[in-house]
């Protein structure tokens, strides 16, 4: 679980340049951003990247994009934060303890308007680096439980995700485009992909939902489990009410290809969502420029790491998120020849 971050992290540079406001007004440095102060006050900033559970992909990319911005930008180190994800990750940038942060694009929009799981913490100040691929809705279950459609979960046992994670948030209102009551008309469980699939299997579950870009481990080894064998549901009737209540920004088609588990015959048609990396507003451009610029810089190594990193390109990146852009990117894409805007 996130611990709170020490002073000498989160902003602690911000914090002595309000503190040393007499200096701000002094010729030059009200100009420079805060990396440019630690380069001459001999320090590094310390970014914080709220990324996901351990072993999770948002906590998998999180490491590598960590690891890519020590490498790449000067004076800056990272450490990506254990957290629960999307919606969490959103909270923590909000109360000022993550800079970074990875989130799907349903609670992101929500985040930044301050509605629904935002409504206590009010407007997240999130601007949006790159688009990093499009994730797909899982709904798996078992042959031989008799689950075929969304209805046939009414009255079973189904985990949703970990509360706080882009699954939860998704599959809740998916069960709803869907008029399945998530608190009346299921048996609902929280439970993270591994515990999921082996509660399905020893029957302790009846379905789960999992949100992915790429293939779950855990979902493969179920695949290839001895007297089982992995169901997973279409999803695609679902993509008409979620785009007419969300927007075709927000939920886009999607498949789920074969080649991802083993004894899966045919792409599995889902609901897709845009999987964003953004920032906190205030960071300034220059370092989000270069983050931003780091970040397609060293995809090749991203995705030796993480396979999710293959589909980041100058065609999603800049295009996905829904909501705005931070200048810093901004100027990135616009030298590439990506901003259309």
């Amino acid at each position: 679980m996130l611990q709170p971050v020490p002073a000498d992290r989160r902003r602690f540079l911000l914090a002595a340049l309000r503190r040393a406001s007499a200096l701000l007004l002094a010729p030059g440095l009200a100009a420079c951003d805060v990396r440019e102060y630690a380069r001459r006050h001999g320090g590094k900033l310390r970014l914080s990247i709220a990324t996901g559970p351990v072993g999770g992909t948002f906590y998998v990319y999180g490491a590598a994009l960590a690891r890519t911005i020590g490498r790449h930008v000067p004076n800056v180190e990272a450490t990506a934060e254990v957290t629960s994800a999307s919606v969490d990750n959103l909270k923590l940038m909000a109360t000022g303890r993550a800079d970074l942060a990875f989130t799907l694009a349903p609670a992101l929009r929500d985040g930044v308007e301050g509605r629904r799981a935002f409504a206590s913490v009010g407007r997240v100040p999130a601007r949006a680096l790159a688009a990093l691929n499009i994730h797909r809705m899982h709904l798996v279950t078992l042959e031989g439980l008799g689950i075929a459609t969304l209805d046939d979960l009414r009255g079973r046992v189904v985990s949703v995700g970990w509360p706080g994670s882009g699954s939860e948030d998704v599959a809740l209102r998916l069960l709803e485009s869907a008029g399945i009551d998530p608190a009346r008309d299921i048996r609902r469980q929280g439970l993270g992909p591994t515990v999921a699939a082996d509660a399905l299997k020893d029957g302790k579950l009846d379905a789960f939902f999992w949100i992915s870009g790429s293939g779950v481990p855990a979902f493969v080894d179920l695949a290839l489990a001895t007297g089982h064998r992995m169901r997973l549901l279409d999803l695609s009737r679902t993509l008409g009410p979620l785009q007419q209540a969300y927007g075709p920004q927000i939920f886009r088609p999607a498949l789920i290809p074969s080649r991802f588990y083993p004894g899966v015959e045919r792409d599995v048609p889902t609901v897709g969502t845009p999987n964003v990396l953004v920032a906190d507003a205030a960071m300034s451009e220059r370092l989000a420029y270069e983050i931003t610029r780091a970040l397609f810089g060293d995809q090749a190594e991203l995705a030796a790491i993480v396979p999710d990193a293959k589909e980041l390109s100058l065609e999603l990146g800049p295009t996905a998120s829904p909501v705005p852009y931070h200048p810093g990117a901004i100027r990135y894409y616009r030298e590439q020849g990506a901003w259309r805007s």
